[in-house]
């Protein structure tokens, strides 16, 4: 396993990072199975793991903590707070309050004395970012956690977050947890570029396209019977997306590797990128995404990926997870009825 570098901040990590969020009663609920799928992970070099406190609401972080009861000095243990975690409006966001709590939640369900990288999981629009940082940065003062890092926010807010690091001589977020792959190639715009120039880690989630890129999902064939179809049935049967999965499967037959292969090795090509989360769900998920480890693209396999879906481009609704208030809340888009009426 080559090792690659975690940002700036020192720490040595796999390209392959161990997603846990499918580890609890989202996805398998066998505690001794998901503890065998961790293990079978590290011992194959694997040092890397990424979970969040809303995984299976605990659950995810409960199963990681038992895996590592004895290796947890060799593994680096990413986990993530903001989604709510309960009826109470504090229980949630990006807070000091909340973070304090949520910190220690997962401390306490990790089983560990420290976190080594803790992320914010969204951007926070009702929260000033310089709380936010200062939060985490006096967590990292008291050692409970040793890197920060953000998930799923635009390149603005990236930048804002470092200047307001600088400014105001606090911790700044060391890597990002953005969406990438073939394809939803957005981050390629601005994300990306914003992530190297600060030299931030990217560790880049759904690098399948949230299974569109295994080759289950074909045009004019049945729905396989799945829980994403039910979740996000106009992501899952985008025409575009299927066109495009169509092309890209005769290509990666003609390189003698399977499409789930190509996608993966296709993210962990892109130079910003630090990490690929893979997020099996059961052992041979597991065996067959890590037999595709020493799988390398070349440039005529990648240029033809960006004949099918160019560079910075999307070919589903994926990017939506960018979506900033601005674009979702009417409200801050529409003046009141009043000042309408009036001219």
């Amino acid at each position: 396993m080559q090792y690659r570098p975690l940002g700036r901040t020192g720490i040595k990590v796999s390209p392959y990072c161990l997603g846990a969020m499918m580890f609890g009663a989202i996805g398998n609920a066998d505690h001794d199975d998901s503890i065998r799928i961790i293990h079978k992970a590290l011992d194959t070099g694997i040092n890397f793991i990424d979970t969040a406190d809303m995984y299976s609401h605990g659950e995810s972080e409960e199963i990681v903590g038992k895996a590592l009861k004895g290796r947890r000095d060799n593994v680096v243990v990413a986990t993530k707070c903001f989604i709510p975690m309960g009826q109470d409006p504090n229980q949630q966001g990006s807070s000091r309050r909340w973070i304090y709590r949520a910190v220690e939640d997962s401390l306490r369900r990790l089983q560990t004395d420290y976190i080594d990288l803790f992320q914010m999981h969204r951007p926070a629009p009702d929260t000033d970012v310089e709380e936010t940082l200062s939060a985490l940065t006096d967590l990292m003062r008291a050692g409970k956690i040793r890197a920060i890092g953000s998930s799923t926010f635009p390149a603005s807010e990236i930048i804002e977050a470092q200047w307001v690091a600088e400014k105001r001589g606090l911790a700044r977020f060391r890597t990002e947890q953005p969406p990438y792959s073939i394809l939803h190639r957005g981050i390629e715009r601005e994300v990306l570029p914003a992530l190297e120039r600060y030299g931030m880690g990217a560790l880049v989630w759904s690098p399948l396209a949230m299974g569109m890129l295994t080759g289950r999902y074909r045009r004019g064939a049945a729905q396989p019977d799945s829980s994403r179809v039910a979740y996000f049935p106009k992501q899952m049967s985008n025409e575009n997306s299927l066109d495009a999965v169509e092309q890209l499967i005769p290509l990666a037959e003609g390189a003698g590797i399977s499409l789930t292969h190509m996608a993966i090795a296709f993210v962990i090509a892109h130079p910003g990128v630090t990490s690929a989360i893979l997020g099996p769900r059961t052992m041979e998920q597991l065996d067959d995404l890590l037999a595709g480890a020493q799988v390398r693209l070349s440039d005529e396999i990648l240029d033809a990926i960006d004949a099918i879906v160019p560079p910075g481009t999307e070919t589903g609704p994926l990017e939506a997870n960018y979506k900033t208030p601005a674009i979702q809340t009417a409200s801050l888009r529409r003046r009141p009825p009043a000042e309408r009426a009036a001219g």
